[in-house]
């Protein structure tokens, strides 16, 4: 999920189609950074287990958890960036798979990460309940995605997502429902807010550094040395992922166990 202006090609040698977060471009790099900060405090969470990265994108978070767990598979449709994810982090085991009908057998893994990417499908139940068949009893599915309520202010349950790579946008309860629906049993549910050298760059760009960043991706304008700055600066310890005020929270988490 990106909003930024770049085109073209990342250094990583895939295209920049606005939306897939890579690492290692400077006006990206707000949303490479809010990706990484859910990343980083999964990893402890996945130590020694088998985990399945559904929709991996890039990479770079899948090669994060591999720094703790047994072994990480990660799932990506597209043949170009399962193939650039298999040369560039070789640590993470790729197979090319469609997202609602995982080639994986029924309880085979400890644990299902997938961030940013259930707001992309279709059939959303269909797809948690693939993440509930693949985890074995007393597995956990770590599920993170938009806040609709701040991604996309005012919009409703039903309404076309302004993002036109999102399909359906969640609310905290709305996301909490499919997950239970899937039959697995809701642990917690967080929020990513910006922490207080966030806090304090959105007070530099009018009250918010996401809003300003959108305002000049859609108009084409150039960014002001200030705002390049203050995006390429942004580490992932800048965010905070916590239990309370989840509707202003930016993304939502929730973790959820298959039961015994």
């Amino acid at each position: 999920m990106s909003y930024g202006p770049a085109v073209g090609t990342a250094s990583t040698g895939l295209p920049l189609t606005g939306e897939r977060t890579v690492p290692d471009v400077a006006v990206e790099n707000y949303w490479f950074r809010r990706h990484e900060a859910v990343y980083l405090a999964l990893a402890p969470r996945c130590a020694g287990a088998v985990v399945l990265d559904a929709g991996v994108g890039e990479g770079y978070g899948a090669a994060l958890l591999a720094a703790t767990a047994r072994r990480v598979v990660g799932l990506e449709l597209d043949p170009a960036v399962a193939a650039h994810v298999g040369g560039r982090y070789p640590q993470v085991a790729t197979v090319r798979a469609d997202l609602q009908a995982f080639p994986v057998a029924d309880g085979a893994v400890d644990a299902v990460v997938t961030l940013q990417v259930v707001e992309h499908l279709r059939d959303q139940p269909g797809f948690l309940a693939e993440c509930a068949r693949v985890l074995r009893p007393g597995g956990r599915l770590f599920c993170a995605t938009p806040n609709r309520l701040t991604f996309s202010p005012g919009a409703g349950p039903d309404d076309r997502p302004l993002n036109p790579f999102h399909t359906r946008e969640l609310t905290g309860p709305e996301l909490t429902a499919l997950v239970a629906g899937a039959g697995l049993h809701v642990e917690s549910l967080l929020g990513l807010h910006h922490g207080p050298p966030l806090r304090a760059v959105d007070a530099r760009h009018g009250g918010s550094v996401i809003e300003a960043q959108v305002a000049l991706a859609l108009s084409g304008a150039p960014w002001p040395a200030e705002l390049v700055a203050d995006v390429a600066g942004v580490t992932a310890e800048d965010f905070a992922l916590r239990a309370d005020d989840l509707d202003a929270s930016l993304d939502l988490l929730v973790t959820a166990v298959r039961p015994r």
